[in-house]
């Protein structure tokens, strides 16, 4: 392997070519779950370096991880332990190419990072809507190999959603230009939707077009607290029904995880939590003005009290108010850490099964370990949830997961399998869920997968080990 780490620097330079020092950065993942070890992280500044190294490594028989942020939290994007994968960073791919406003289009390089992708949007007066808890450090390659979600897909849609087309380096170091700008294009397979969400296991995307929308004239943000997840269900309806459009965000809190950002960032005021079990954050984007959208959320806020649904609510005066109260969201992941280790689920069930869902799932999780604790949120308004759960109190964490991981997460998954849903919402499969997947996916699914996979990278080079089984 020592002629092919020759011929990587020869393509992109001795110092983007890393072989010893510290690359914890890119060898172990975010949750820190999982370390492994890497032939080599290659750094390439443009899509023909990708590709020279593509067929370099596919030459030398050698697989390829790509990465972007490293930010994904399903292990999928670091090396296994053999030291014979190159990590492929895409960190320094990260140009804003284009934006065409008339188009209402931006086209991105895949290391370009999230938020620079929405402040460039911004700057021309635009709105990326892609939006999640990371964005100031996943990437846009990253964002579409998930096919990521975030807080406002109740109105704009996943990532998927938002690309119109991708630049790709295939497993054989072949470009294909699919960066196209239409919104209709019907000549044949729609192959951008093979490679979105196909976590680099078919090719690597180097540069999206994505979909940018005018900006909102107003937008403002409301914090209610619900007595039940039925209720939370109702006011979603009944937000559905007065904001039409306007409803752009839709999450719901839990009380344990807000007892955990209160408890771990006590300078974060989390307001309403200690009287209601779950509490609801909703935004309202309004293309006509501010006192228009306030109206619509006042008179929302009314109807919903009136109802019963909810018992209380505040709504943000100004910017500032409303970042706070999306920043106590955002910080229910970062508290989960401070608590210690625990088991993820990044789940979706159909948003009428929500309610009963957590009712029997809470039951069953309970029954089997005394004081558990439950931390769920989510994106309520497209049916997704983060059930996780914490060990009881006391209770060593790691060791908590290493007794209970299993047994939860087949007791989690059964259960959503029993209500119709599916074990990764938003984060992916990667290797953490590679051998569930083949319990909750139909065979004549996993076939098909396994055909495009052996057509377009029959070498099994490209992130071997994630998402599939050969």
């Amino acid at each position: 392997m020592n002629s092919l780490i020759e011929q990587l620097k020869t393509i992109a330079g001795a110092p983007n070519v890393l072989v010893d020092g510290d690359l914890t950065a890119y060898e172990q993942d975010w949750r820190k779950r999982s370390r492994g070890k890497a032939l080599a992280v290659v750094r390439p500044a443009s899509t023909t370096e990708v590709a020279a190294i593509v067929k370099a490594c596919a030459a030398a028989g050698a697989s390829i991880v790509p990465q972007g942020g490293n930010t994904g939290l399903v292990v999928g994007s670091t090396p296994d332990e053999s030291g014979s994968q190159v990590v492929l960073s895409l960190q320094r791919t990260n140009a804003v190419r284009s934006i065409d406003a008339h188009n209402l289009t931006m086209t991105l390089e895949a290391g370009c990072i999230l938020q620079a992708a929405q402040e460039a949007a911004e700057r021309e007066g635009l709105l990326f809507p892609l939006s999640l808890a990371a964005e100031g450090s996943c990437t846009i390659g990253g964002n579409l190999s998930t096919n990521a979600g975030g807080t406002q897909v109740v109105r704009y849609g996943n990532a998927r959603e938002l690309c119109l087309g991708v630049e790709v380096v295939t497993a054989q170091g072949e470009i294909w230009n699919g960066l196209s700008g239409l919104r209709k294009d019907n000549t044949g397979y729609d192959l951008r939707d093979l490679f979105i969400g196909s976590e680099g296991t078919l090719g690597v995307i180097t540069a999206a077009t994505m979909k940018l929308y005018p900006l909102p004239v107003a937008s403002l943000t409301a914090w209610a607290a619900v007595p039940t997840m039925q209720d939370a269900v109702e006011l979603l309806a009944l937000a559905h029904r007065h904001l039409g459009a306007g409803l752009t965000g839709f999450e719901v809190m839990g009380q344990f995880p807000l007892q955990l950002v209160a408890r771990h960032f006590p300078q974060q005021r989390v307001p309403l939590y200690e009287q209601s079990p779950y509490c609801v954050l909703l935004e309202n984007s309004d293309s006509e003005s501010e006192d228009h959208a306030r109206a619509q959320f006042e008179r929302l806020l009314e109807l919903a009290m009136d109802k019963g649904l909810v018992s209380d609510a505040v709504v943000a005066e100004n910017i500032a108010q409303a970042r706070q109260l999306w920043h106590i969201r955002e910080s229910i992941p970062m508290a989960q850490v401070e608590e210690g280790l625990n088991i993820k689920h990044d789940i979706s069930v159909p948003v009428s099964a929500i309610p009963k869902f957590c009712e029997v799932t809470d039951a069953l999780l309970a029954r089997e370990i005394p004081n558990v604790r439950l931390v769920n949120f989510g994106h309520l308004g497209d049916g997704n949830l983060h059930y996780n759960v914490q060990a009881p109190p006391g209770v060593d964490p790691a060791a908590f997961l290493r007794e209970y991981e299993h047994r939860v997460t087949t007791l989690v998954y059964d259960s959503v399998r029993n209500f119709g849903g599916s074990i990764s919402a938003e984060h992916g499969v990667g290797s953490l869920k590679l051998d569930k997947l083949e319990d909750h996916k139909s065979p004549v699914a996993l076939g098909m997968m396994r055909a495009i996979k052996r057509a377009l990278d029959p070498q099994n080079l490209m992130n071997p080990g994630r998402v599939l089984n050969p």
